[in-house]
C-alpha cells in the first residue's frame, strides 16, 4: 500500500492570486504593494501632507488581513461581473467623492472679484487669493487653482501658471470654453470645468442657487474627468450650493446647454430692444427664443456625434432656469466666447457649400450689428 505523501501543497503565491483576481475585473485591481516600515510616515497620493502612519501588525494578523483583502477582492470582483454598471458607479464615486474629499489642501483663487470671495468663504480660511496684476506666488499651496477671471484674461493666466501646475487649474466661466482649453493646454492635461448656475449679486453676498422648477436638485455641474471635479463639488455642496458631477458625455450635453441659452436668451432680449431683462424674454418671447433653441440645439446635435435632446422638454428646462434669474439683463458679449461658438457652425457650413444650419440665428446678430466684421 503506498505511503501517503508529505509533500506540502503548492500555494500560489500571493501577488499571482491577485493578479489573477485583476485579471477578472482591471477596474478593480488589487496588487500588494511593499509594506511600510511600522511606525515610518506616510503620504497621501493626493497631495504631500504627512498622515499618520499605520499602527504595526504581527506576522499573524498580516496574514489574516491578507486573507480577508483577497477575500473582499474577489467578493467585489464577481460583483462587478454581475453588475457592472453598478460597478463602474461605485468606482466614479470612490474616484470623485471619495478621494478628493479627503484631500483638504488649501486652494489657490485667482481673481477677487464676486465669485473668487466667493469661492473664497467657501473654504477653510487658508485659500490663496491672487488678485489682478500679480504674479502666480511661487510657494503656491498645491490644491485647485480656482481662475475666476474674464475670459479675455484666460490666455494670461493659462500663461502664468508654471506648466507642472496646469492640471490643477478650474474654469468657471460662461461660454464655449473648451476649444479655446484644449488648444492651449492639450487634450492630455486633466484641467477642471466648472458650469456655474450661482449668482453672487455683490462681492461679500452669499451665492444664490440656481434652483428651478424643472431641477429643483440644481444645474451646477463639474466634468468628472478634470483632476479636481470631486474637490470642486465637495466645495461646493459644504456650502448648500448644488453641483453635480457629470461623466464626458452628460457633460458636453450640460455644456452644450447653457450655452445654448446664453446665445439665445441674449440674442432675443437684445433684438427685443434696450432694458429687455431675462424675464421679459420667457414671458413675453417665449415662441421666438425656444424656436433659436431649437434650432441651436439641432446645429449642436449635427456637429457632435452621440449628443441628443428632447426639444420641447429642453425649451422648458432653459425656460425654468431664465424664470429663476429673470432680473437678469440681456445683451449680446463676448461674442467669440458665446455666439461665436454657433456663428462658427455657420461658417463651417458655408465653406462645405452647406446650408446655414443656425439662420435664425445669423440673422439675428446681422440685425443687431453683432456680426464679424468680414461677415
Amino acid at each position: 500500500m503506498p505511503r501517503p505523501s508529505t509533500t506540502k501543497p503548492q500555494l500560489l503565491p500571493l501577488c499571482t492570486f491577485a493578479a489573477m483576481l485583476s485579471s477578472w475585473e482591471p477596474r478593480l485591481s488589487f496588487l500588494p504593494t511593499a509594506k511600510p516600515l511600522a511606525g515610518a510616515p506616510q503620504r497621501s497620493l493626493q497631495d504631500s501632507r504627512t498622515v499618520p502612519a499605520a499602527p504595526a501588525m504581527s506576522e499573524r494578523a498580516t496574514l489574516r488581513y491578507s486573507r480577508f483583502a483577497l477575500a473582499a477582492t474577489a467578493a467585489s470582483c464577481l460583483a462587478a461581473k454581475a453588475h457592472p454598471a453598478s460597478a463602474s458607479r461605485r468606482v466614479q464615486r470612490l474616484a470623485h467623492d471619495g478621494a478628493d474629499e479627503t484631500v483638504r489642501a488649501p486652494a489657490v483663487i485667482i481673481g477677487g472679484g464676486r465669485v473668487g470671495e466667493a469661492l473664497a468663504a467657501m473654504g477653510s480660511g487658508d485659500d490663496l487669493v491672487v488678485r489682478r496684476g500679480e504674479p502666480f506666488p511661487g510657494s503656491a499651496p498645491s490644491g485647485p487653482i480656482y481662475v475666476c477671471t474674464r475670459n479675455d484674461a484666460l490666455k494670461d493666466v493659462i500663461d502664468m501658471t508654471p506648466a507642472e501646475r496646469r492640471e490643477d487649474l478650474v474654469f468657471i466661466q460662461n461660454g464655449a470654453l473648451l476649444p479655446f482649453l484644449e488648444a492651449e493646454l492639450g487634450g492630455a492635461t486633466k484641467f477642471t470645468v466648472l458650469l456655474v448656475y450661482f449668482a453672487v449679486a455683490k462681492k461679500g453676498d452669499p451665492p444664490l442657487d440656481g434652483k428651478t422648477d424643472t431641477d429643483p436638485d440644481g444645474l451646477s455641474a463639474v466634468g468628472a474627468s478634470g483632476k479636481w471635479a470631486g474637490a470642486v463639488a465637495t466645495r461646493l455642496k459644504k456650502a448648500g450650493l448644488a453641483c453635480r458631477v457629470l461623466e464626458d458625455q452628460e457633460f458636453t450635453k450640460a455644456y452644450w446647454e447653457k450655452n445654448i441659452w446664453i446665445a439665445a436668451y441674449m440674442l432675443v432680449g437684445a433684438l427685443s430692444g434696450s432694458g429687455t431683462s431675462v424675464g421679459d424674454v420667457e414671458s413675453s418671447h417665449r415662441s421666438e427664443v425656444d424656436d433659436l433653441i431649437k434650432e441651436l440645439a439641432l446645429a449642436v446635435e449635427g456637429a457632435n456625434a452621440g449628443i441628443k435632446w428632447d426639444l420641447d422638454p429642453l425649451c422648458e428646462k432653459l425656460a425654468a432656469y431664465a424664470r429663476s434669474v429673470a432680473h437678469f439683463p440681456t445683451a449680446v458679449k463676448e461674442f467669440e466666447w458665446r455666439n461665436g461658438a454657433f456663428y462658427s457652425l455657420t461658417t463651417a457650413a458655408e465653406t462645405a457649400g452647406l446650408q446655414d444650419p443656425c439662420p435664425l440665428h445669423t440673422a439675428g446678430l446681422k440685425k443687431i450689428g453683432a456680426l464679424p466684421a468680414a461677415a
